[in-house]
C-alpha cells in the first residue's frame, strides 16, 4: 500500500511513515525497498527495449562482475588514460570495461555521458554507460560521431570526419574523452535542478520533496510534491530566486560525508534511494541548498548562465512538473523569443516596446467588432431590392437617391454596390447619419459617366448641404457632412445634380 501511494499517486514514503507512527504502526521498509527495486528494473529494462540495440541487462551485470570495479574519476576529469580492463564484442557493438572511466553512468536522474574511447588499434563512440552498483561498464561502437549526430565535440578535438579504425582489444591501453558540451550543459541543468528544488520549498513550503527528474544536456525536468498547479505569481517569483542565485556566483561544492552529518546539517534525500554509511553531498553556497546526489554539477552558480521554465504541468496525483532550460538553450530560447518579437513590431508598425499595448488594442478592436449587430442577410438583400424597385428613370439612366439605415461609411458603400450592380446603368446617391455625423456615397456606371454624369462633382453637391464636402472618381466618391439632420435635402441635391447633368 506504501509503494502504491508512492508509485500511483506520488505520496510521500517518508509521510507515510510518520503518519503512521503517529498511530503507532510501522511499514515494511524492507518490503518497500524490494518493490522500488522491481520498479527500477522494469523501467531501466523498457529504456533498453526502447532502443533496440543494447546488451540484456542482466548480461551487463555478469559482464561487470567478471572484471575489477572500474574507478570512475569524471568529478575530477573529462579525459583520462586507462586501460581496456575488459572487452567483449557482439553484433558489432562492444561491452568493456575500463580501468579508470571519466564517462558519468545514468543514475538520479541524470543521462549518462557521450564520448570516444581511442586505443593504438582502434577507435569508438561511447553508445551508453550502464551503473551496475558502483561499478559501470560500456556499449561501444567504432568509429566517432558522425556529422548532425550526439551534439558537441569530444574533448581533445579529434577528427570526426575520419573513417571508423581498426578494432579494440582487451588489456591495451585506451584514452577516453568524454563530449564536453554535453557534459557541461547536463551538469548546468542538473545544479539547476538543486537551485529549483531550494526555490519551490521557499515559495511553496517545506512539504516540497523531489519526485523524479530527467538532467540531460538539452534540458531539466523536475517533479515534486505539490497538491495544485503554480499561480503564474508563485512560477516568476521561483523562476526569479534561481537566476538571483546564478548572478550571485554562489560557489557549489561536493562533500563526502558520513550520512549522520549530512543529515544533521539539513541535506535532502533523494526519494527511493539508498544510501551507505558514507555519502556525497553538494551543497550550494552552504545555505541556497543541501542534497545527497552523486551527480556531476558546476563550480559556482554563475556557470547556469541563465534559467528559465518552459513548461508547468501535472506528473501524478499531487505531482507537478516543471520542465526549464538553462545555458546555451536558454540564451537560444531569449533569442528566438526577441525575433517573434521583432516580427510582431514589424506587422504591427510599432516599435518593439509598444507591441504588448498595440496587440492590447487591436484585442479591443476585435471585441467591440464582437459585440456589434450582425446584419441580417436576408435583411440586407430586401433593403437592395427595395431600393432596385423604387429607382426612378431619367433620360434612359435608373437613379436612386436616398436616406438608409447603415452602420457606418463602409457598410453604405457595399449597400450603394450591390444596388448599382443590380440596375446596370445607373447612378446610385445613398445617404446614413452614425456616429452623429451625415455620411454620403455616390456611385455612377461608366455608360453614365460618358453620358456626363460624375459621381465626385454629386457628392460634393450633397455635402455641401449637409456641412462638409468629399470627392473621389468619377465612378465613385464620397462624403461626410456635420448635419445628419440635413440628410433628405442633401440627397435631394444630389438628385438635382444628376438631373442637370443628364439632360
Amino acid at each position: 500500500d506504501a509503494f502504491r501511494l508512492h508509485d500511483t499517486y506520488g505520496f510521500p514514503f517518508e509521510m507515510t511513515r510518520e503518519l503512521l507512527a503517529g498511530e503507532g504502526l510501522a511499514v515494511d521498509d524492507q518490503g518497500f525497498d524490494e518493490l522500488m527495486d522491481h520498479a527500477r528494473e522494469v523501467a531501466r529494462g523498457g529504456a533498453r527495449r526502447e532502443q533496440q540495440a543494447g546488451p540484456a541487462h542482466e548480461h551487463v551485470l555478469d559482464f561487470a562482475r567478471a572484471a575489477a570495479p572500474t574507478r570512475f574519476v569524471g568529478y575530477e576529469t573529462l579525459e583520462v588514460e586507462t586501460v581496456i580492463a575488459a572487452l567483449e564484442r557482439a553484433d558489432g557493438r562492444y561491452l568493456a570495461k575500463l580501468e579508470e572511466s571519466p564517462f558519468y553512468a545514468e543514475g538520479g536522474g541524470q543521462v549518462a555521458d557521450g564520448g570516444v574511447v581511442e586505443t593504438p588499434s582502434g577507435r569508438a563512440r561511447v553508445l551508453d554507460v550502464y551503473r551496475v552498483g558502483d561499478d559501470q561498464a560500456l556499449e561501444l561502437e567504432l568509429g566517432e560521431p558522425a556529422p548532425g549526430g550526439p551534439p558537441g565535440e569530444p574533448a581533445g578535438g579529434m577528427a570526426g570526419d575520419e573513417p571508423a579504425a581498426g578494432e579494440l582489444q582487451s588489456g591495451e591501453p585506451a584514452r577516453a574523452l568524454v563530449d564536453r558540451p554535453g557534459r557541461l550543459a547536463t551538469m548546468s541543468n542538473h545544479t539547476a535542478t538543486h537551485l529549483l528544488h531550494a526555490a519551490l520549498r521557499q515559495r511553496l513550503g517545506t512539504h516540497v520533496r523531489q519526485a523524479g527528474s530527467y538532467v540531460g544536456p538539452d534540458k531539466l525536468r523536475f517533479d515534486f510534491t505539490h497538491g495544485q498547479r503554480l499561480s503564474p505569481e508563485e512560477l516568476a517569483d521561483v523562476e526569479e530566486q534561481v537566476n538571483a542565485w546564478i548572478v550571485a556566483n554562489q560557489p557549489v561544492r561536493a562533500i563526502s560525508t558520513t550520512r549522520t552529518e549530512a543529515e544533521a546539517r539539513g541535506a535532502l534525500a533523494l526519494f527511493g534511494e539508498k544510501y551507505g554509511e558514507w555519502v556525497r553531498m553538494v551543497e550550494v553556497d552552504g545555505e541556497v541548498s543541501r542534497e545527497l546526489c552523486g551527480g556531476t554539477h558546476v563550480g559556482s552558480t554563475a556557470e547556469i548562465g541563465v534559467f528559465r521554465v518552459i513548461a508547468e504541468t501535472s506528473s501524478a496525483s499531487n505531482v507537478r512538473r516543471i520542465e526549464a532550460l538553462t545555458g546555451a538553450a536558454g540564451i537560444a530560447l531569449f533569442r528566438e523569443r526577441l525575433e517573434q518579437q521583432r516580427e510582431l513590431a514589424q506587422l504591427l508598425r510599432v516599435p518593439e516596446g509598444e507591441v504588448v499595448g498595440a496587440v492590447r488594442r487591436l484585442s479591443d478592436q476585435v471585441e467591440e467588432l464582437s459585440q456589434r449587430p450582425r446584419s441580417n442577410g436576408a435583411g440586407a438583400r430586401a433593403q437592395v431590392g427595395a431600393l432596385v424597385e423604387g429607382a426612378e428613370e431619367i433620360a434612359g439612366v435608373r437613379v436612386v437617391a436616398e436616406v438608409v439605415e447603415a452602420e457606418d461609411q463602409k457598410a453604405l458603400l457595399e449597400l450603394s454596390d450591390q444596388v448599382r450592380q443590380t440596375l446596370g446603368l445607373s447612378v446610385v446617391v445613398l445617404g446614413c447619419a452614425a456616429d452623429g455625423r451625415a455620411h454620403l456615397v455616390a456611385g455612377a456606371d461608366p455608360a453614365a459617366v460618358e453620358r456626363g454624369v460624375s459621381a465626385a462633382e454629386v457628392v460634393r453637391s450633397a455635402a455641401a448641404v449637409a456641412g462638409g464636402g468629399g470627392g473621389g472618381r468619377d465612378t465613385m466618391a464620397q462624403a461626410g457632412g456635420r448635419s445628419p439632420e440635413k440628410l433628405p435635402d442633401a440627397v435631394a441635391a444630389a438628385r438635382a445634380a444628376i438631373e442637370a447633368a443628364l439632360s
